[in-house]
């Protein structure tokens, strides 16, 4: 699909930036196939429907780590629960962003990064002092671990030379789905819980 907004570009491109080419930037694990599944518009909005079908798609044509740099307060349905969960039963990583409002996901859950599912980690953002950026969600019990995510350069969709710093939890959680591949490549007789395990214990808490 073509990104007519450049976020999802900024987010494959912290994912899997081509390496050893001296051009641009490089990816957390820049040997990954990048399977793109665009259900957001230009501005950003797009429907649970859409949502849905994409990750139906990716279930199907053989993914194995999802990264999802979406969500809202409001953007749960019980079909969006069992899609992900679908992707559980699948073996599939389900990489979230847990949200940029400074909110507590445990009291105010955002979804999809706040369903208890055992295939999801909900990934915070840091800043490059390793403190929680002043405007990621946080919670104790429903986020799972920090990564980059204030001012990451990675790329933008207005040419092949378009590189852009951006702020988010969007830009923290390609961070954590690429160490997840690049962990499953080093151990790929595990399964996506213990890919998970393995992940979350390395952390500093």
């Amino acid at each position: 699909p073509v990104d007519d907004n450049g976020h999802g570009t900024h987010v494959a491109g912290t994912i899997a930036a081509a390496g050893y080419n001296s051009v641009g930037v490089v990816g957390v694990a820049w040997r990954v196939q990048i399977m793109a599944c665009k259900f957001l518009d230009s501005s950003g909005h797009g429907s649970i429907s859409d949502a849905i079908e994409c990750l139906d798609y990716a279930r199907r044509h053989g993914a194995g780590i999802v990264n999802a740099s979406w969500g809202g307060y409001t953007f749960t349905s019980a079909a969006l629960f069992d899609a992900i969960n679908s992707l559980r039963g699948a073996g599939i990583l389900f990489v979230a962003a847990c949200g940029n409002d400074n909110n507590d996901n445990d009291a105010n859950p955002l979804y999809p990064a706040s369903y208890a599912l055992d295939n999801i980690i909900a990934v915070a953002a840091t800043d490059r002092t390793d403190d929680r950026a002043w405007f990621s969600n946080f919670g104790a019990q429903t986020v799972h671990l920090g990564a980059p995510g204030a001012a990451i350069f990675s790329c933008w969709n207005g040419s092949d030379t378009d590189y852009r710093y951006f702020d988010g939890t969007s830009m923290a959680a390609p961070h954590v789905a690429g160490a997840c591949a690049l962990v499953w490549a080093r151990f790929p007789g595990d399964t996506y819980l213990a890919i998970r395990n393995r992940v979350l214990a390395s952390v500093d808490p």
